[in-house]
């Protein structure tokens, strides 16, 4: 098979998380784009809105990815509307504040995990099992982080790092015991790109931006369409034999 045709996803149906600003919203627009009917979701109703009306492919889905009982309506309504849900991009997420961790508010760090990690599972696990009804395998892509993989510091923030690195062994559990249905788990673990996450890295004095620089080897920030292709390949049949791994796309970052 060519690879332009690998990568194309025409026929299937797709969820993403977060897809009202950053990365979550250039990835519903690239799948959108290869073929897929994509479930656009966030809190934001009004962006996804925005959203939408940029393909007849996107449809916006007001979500609140803490909420299990959201999380389970996606994917019915994406079976309700379009008879089938083949991709999930669990994309969602937040963060702490640079706290050390002595000092961090309990209530914050279960927050975090909560939205970062545990949605994560509740949505890929309600997926899984309309796959599994399917019996033609599918493709849940987990955004981790590079400080999934390595410490935040001297960013402290323990919370992110603690759920983010959940996310990538949460990620190979998956995949182990979901491959005898075809279900493919991977993670993505972007470094530094500007998004509303990371928006305090890229304005003001340039402290920031001075330590993203120092600390990619490729010495510079990501931009958003450089991980494309990393989601294209994992959410596509061109990665059909990669399953229960994380790519970093950091520039670098973790290879220190």
């Amino acid at each position: 098979m060519a690879l332009t045709t690998d990568f194309r996803l025409d026929g299937r149906v797709a969820i993403v998380t977060g897809a009202s600003s950053g990365i979550g919203h250039r990835f519903a627009r690239v799948l959108a784009e290869q073929g897929a009917t994509v479930l656009a979701a966030a809190r934001r109703a009004d962006r996804l809105d925005d959203l939408a009306a940029t393909s007849d492919r996107i449809h916006a889905a007001a979500c609140d990815v803490s909420d299990d009982a959201q999380l389970e309506h996606l994917v019915d309504r994406a079976v309700a509307d379009h008879g089938r849900v083949d991709i999930v991009v669990n994309n969602a997420g937040t963060t702490d504040a640079v706290t050390p961790a002595e000092h961090e508010d309990p209530a914050l760090f279960r927050r975090v995990v909560d939205v970062n990690m545990n949605a994560c599972f509740v949505l890929a696990a309600a997926a899984a099992r309309q796959m599994i009804v399917q019996e033609q395998g599918g493709s849940i892509v987990n955004i981790a982080s590079v400080h999934g993989l390595v410490a935040a510091a001297p960013n402290a923030q323990a919370a992110y790092a603690a759920s983010k690195g959940g996310l990538v062994n949460l990620t190979r559990e998956l995949a182990a015991q979901w491959a005898k249905h075809r279900i493919r788990v991977n993670a993505i673990a972007p470094g530094y790109f500007e998004t509303e996450l990371t928006e305090a890295m890229f304005v003001g004095e340039d402290a920031g931006l001075r330590y993203i620089r120092r600390n990619a080897l490729l010495g510079r920030p990501g931009e958003l369409e450089e991980l494309d292709g990393p989601l294209l390949l994992l959410a596509s049949d061109a990665g059909s034999y990669i399953t229960g791994q994380t790519i970093a796309v950091d520039g670098g970052w973790t290879a220190r």
